[in-house]
Formats: structure tokens, C-alpha cells, sequence
């Protein structure tokens, strides 16, 4: 394929480059900079869509002939955000918290034209259920993984995936941070098929 645009994924995420060359299109990576931030009152799913184009918006003007990939990640349990951990205790709190419960994820992408400032966008829900889990598990989990830089603090794509019993999701790599189905079905629309 010939590609006739070029791609900037608006993300320094090992996990969201990973995924995006598994479509094979050249793309470039640029940091957007973008407080992440919940506005009070705001749904989860409504806070990714506005994050995910916030940050397509923040790296347009370095990239004006690009079309542009952002995207963000929300997940809850229960009424309760659950964020990157960060470190061991944050990781087992919200682990124990996860415990023979429901997770929802909810990953938008968008991708923004910044020749015209036109953008597409779409969010994808995921809901994620855990294994009761006994204290050892999460400890050896967390101890062999160190999932601390991911929300929920389980990575699916690893050995994560011990401590889940279901994944309910129209796209699985929506889980991991960029949901490759709706992005293909964007680029597309975007003029830029995956497949030529």
C-alpha cells in the first residue's frame, strides 16, 4: 500500500505504539502534552471522547498536513475511577477492590484531519470481569508483572489475563488502549484504508 497521508499517533504509550504497527501503516509519535483530567458531573465514556480530541487537537499544529490518532482510556468500578496505580499498594488496593467484580473500560480514539480540522471519533466500551482473587494471586500477579502504569492493574495481554474469568467487548484491543477495529473503520472514513 501505498500510504498518502502522513499518520501521527498523539501518544508516548508503549502499549497504543505497539498496537497501532501491528496495522502496518507508517506512523510517527508525538507527546500531546494534555492535562488528563475528569470535569465534575462528566460520564467516563464522555471524558475519553474529550480527552482522546483534546490530544488529536494539541499536536495538529505540529503536524499540519497529518491526519492524527488520540486516544484515552477511562475505567470504573463500581462509582469509582480507577487511574494508573503507580506503584505495589495502589496495585493491590484496586486489585482487591476488582476482586469477583465488574470493571468497565471505556477507550475512545479519534482521528483529526489537521489539514481541515475535521474529526471522527468513536468509543468503545469494555467490560472486564474479575476472578474472586485470593492475596496471594494479586501478590504474585503484581510481584511478576508490575502493572503499575496500567488502570485496573491487570495487563490482559500478559499474565493478567489469570486473574480475569470474562472480557465483554466489541473489539479486544480496546482494552489494551487503542481500539484497532474502530480506528481502521475511522482511517477509512478518513480516506487512509488500512488495506488500501
Amino acid at each position: 500500500m501505498v500510504q498518502t497521508r502522513r499518520l501521527v499517533l498523539a501518544s508516548t504509550s508503549p502499549y497504543r505504539r505497539q498496537l497501532l504497527a501491528r496495522l502496518g501503516v507508517a506512523f510517527e509519535c508525538a507527546a500531546p502534552g494534555v492535562e488528563e483530567a475528569t470535569l465534575a458531573g462528566e460520564p467516563p465514556a464522555r471524558t475519553a471522547a474529550r480527552l482522546a480530541d483534546l490530544k488529536a487537537a494539541a499536536v495538529s499544529p505540529n503536524h499540519p498536513d497529518a491526519l492524527i490518532i488520540g486516544s484515552d482510556q477511562v475505567a470504573v468500578l463500581g462509582d469509582r475511577q480507577l487511574g494508573k496505580p503507580g506503584n505495589y499498594a495502589n496495585a493491590l488496593a484496586q486489585l482487591r477492590a476488582a476482586s469477583g467484580r465488574s470493571v468497565d473500560f471505556h477507550t475512545a480514539v479519534c482521528v483529526m484531519d489537521a489539514r481541515s480540522g475535521e474529526r471522527r471519533s468513536r468509543v468503545v466500551p469494555c467490560r472486564v470481569t474479575f476472578r474472586k482473587l485470593t492475596e496471594s494471586q494479586m501478590t504474585a500477579y503484581l510481584l511478576r508483572e508490575q502493572p503499575y502504569d496500567c488502570a485496573g492493574s491487570a495487563k490482559s495481554e500478559g499474565l493478567g489475563i489469570a486473574l480475569i474469568e470474562r472480557i465483554d467487548t466489541e473489539d479486544p484491543t480496546s482494552l489494551v488502549g487503542l481500539p484497532l477495529i474502530a480506528l481502521s473503520d475511522l482511517l477509512a472514513e478518513s480516506g487512509m484504508p488500512v488495506l488500501g
